[in-house]
């Protein structure tokens, strides 16, 4: 299940990858049975320009607690429609990493986020278009994991732009990375590593 947000290609690939995808629109969001996705995304900037989201939100966390994965891609700090963009508290800030080849290291290298279905590597972060990401995480509760760890030349790393924490049988990602401009442009680690976020951990389809 597909929540649009504004300018958002990411639904084109991933049926031209070969997923089903649904859009969402908001009577969906308020009344379809949720239990039959494996997984939600949410697009760019949707918490700021879809209002009824604020009014779903429980919902949408209660399905993720019941094995739902939740992807919530990045959003701008202000204007958000609800401040609850996860089932942890999670605040957002206004990091951005622009050089497009700036390292990244994996901090938590053993999460499933980089095993399953794919091995995440190095090579995955090379080719990379325009910037790296933007929009991070700036503070989390202890409960959510940052999986990354980025920098542009000179400036001290940032570790929101990958998060992950889990909640009841599911799991919860919030990214800041641009995968909106990746998967479009086909940059392989990009939709290798977006692939895996979509995935049931366990490797199940």
């Amino acid at each position: 299940g597909y929540v649009m947000g504004s300018g958002d290609e990411v639904p084109a690939v991933l049926r031209q990858l070969g997923a089903e995808v649904t859009l969402l629109d908001d009577d969906a969001l308020e009344t379809a049975d949720l239990a039959r996705y494996q997984t939600l995304v949410v697009g760019v900037r949707a918490f700021n320009t879809r209002p009824r989201l604020a009014f779903v939100q429980d919902r949408l966390l209660d399905w993720v607690r019941s094995g739902g994965t939740l992807v919530v891609q990045y959003q701008v700090s202000r204007g958000l429609v609800t401040d609850r963009l996860g089932p942890l508290p999670l605040k957002l800030g206004r990091g951005r990493v622009t050089d497009e080849t700036a390292e990244v290291v994996l901090l938590a290298p053993t999460d499933p986020v980089f095993s399953t279905p794919n091995r995440i590597g190095a090579a995955d972060f090379a080719g990379w278009v325009q910037e790296r990401g933007l929009y991070f995480g700036e503070s989390w509760d202890e409960r959510v994991t940052p999986l990354l760890a980025i920098a542009d030349p000179g400036e001290k790393p940032e570790s929101g732009a990958l998060l992950v924490a889990r909640e009841g049988r599911g799991r919860f990602v919030y990214t800041g990375l641009a995968f909106f401009r990746q998967l479009p442009a086909g940059v392989p680690g990009g939709i290798r590593l977006f692939a895996n976020l979509l995935a049931r951990e366990d490797g199940r389809d």
